[in-house]
């Protein structure tokens, strides 16, 4: 199995299907925001492994300093939000699961809000989901775990399922209706990993918790190349990467989270490893690099094509 990318999406130009994006700024009209072209797929290679991202969705979300800097004063995220040319009414949020081809493993890492989404972004790579043979969630968050099921049916029917073990127990506890909805009923083609195991070859799971109680990331790692799949390790590329201390509403152990983004954004800096973060603006891969008593994202261009 091959992920199948064109040359215009390899190049990521935006010509492909449209994706629904609202407007930065307040409409007169009671008509909804025109969507704007986006493409859903982008691909890279990391040594031998082929992969690519996938913009499962995008929304708006107002008010983000209820979501981020929650610890921080209303001067002091204005003035870091004009810094970096951002608004402060509002964040653009987006839903980015990866695929990634490992020998005859074509793995999916998270499943997006609903399983149209991202069945629509793997099919411009090329993909339909009985092509996926194992999916990984990184934690049970419900974007990440929505599309797991189409209308009480599996929506990857050959795939097995690998998640953490710690972030498992902890959701299987909690009476949490999306979990047991969505992830309960494939329990029996579950595994279960810790930090170190592998999900196939050239593909390492490292622990991160925080965010939830085992969010789990995951290393690349293939003819002397890597890349971290890091899931929600940071949420925002300049509210919680550029300032890893900020409180995020998100996360569950907000103490714990800020270490947890300390700790792996100062090895992908010190060592100039690229990341896929799962809510960085699409494609969602760059680098990190550090700044201060914090870092920047650097967005990836043709680095990995």
């Amino acid at each position: 199995m091959s992920i199948k990318l064109s040359r215009r999406q390899a190049l990521f130009t935006t010509a492909s299907a449209p994706l629904v994006l609202a407007a930065t700024s307040a409409a007169a009209s009671d008509e909804a925001p025109k969507p704007l072209p986006l493409g859903k797929a982008r691909g890279f290679r990391v040594g031998e492994l082929e992969g690519a991202t996938l913009l499962a969705g995008t929304a708006p979300r107002p008010e983000p300093h209820k979501i981020f800097g929650l610890n921080v004063s209303e001067d002091e995220f204005a003035a870091v939000s004009a810094e970096n040319f951002i608004p402060t009414d509002m964040a653009q949020f987006y839903f980015t699961p990866t695929v990634v081809k490992s020998g005859d493993e074509v793995v999916l890492f998270d499943t997006g809000l609903n399983a149209a989404g991202t069945t629509a972004a793997l099919a411009e790579a090329g993909l339909a989901p009985a092509d996926i043979t194992k999916v990984v969630i990184t934690h049970m968050h419900g974007d990440h775990i929505g599309g797991l099921m189409n209308e009480g049916t599996p929506t990857f029917a050959n795939a097995s399922y690998v998640t953490g073990q710690v972030e498992y127990d902890h959701w299987a506890a909690a009476g949490n209706e999306r979990f047991d909805g969505n992830v309960k009923p494939l329990a029996e083609k579950m595994t279960f990993l810790g930090d170190g195991d592998s999900v196939a070859p050239g593909i390492t799971a490292m622990a991160a918790f925080g965010h939830s109680p085992g969010h789990m990331t995951y290393m690349l790692d293939s003819g002397g190349k890597q890349l971290l799949l890091a899931a929600d390790l940071a949420n925002h590329y300049v509210w919680s990467l550029g300032y890893p201390d900020w409180e995020v509403k998100f996360d569950m152990d907000k103490t714990a989270a800020a270490a947890t983004r300390r700790k792996v954004l100062g090895m992908l800096a010190a060592d100039r490893v690229p990341m896929v973060g799962y809510h960085m603006p699409f494609p969602g891969s760059g680098f990190v690099e550090a700044r201060g008593d914090g870092f920047r994202f650097v967005p990836m261009s043709y680095q990995l094509l």
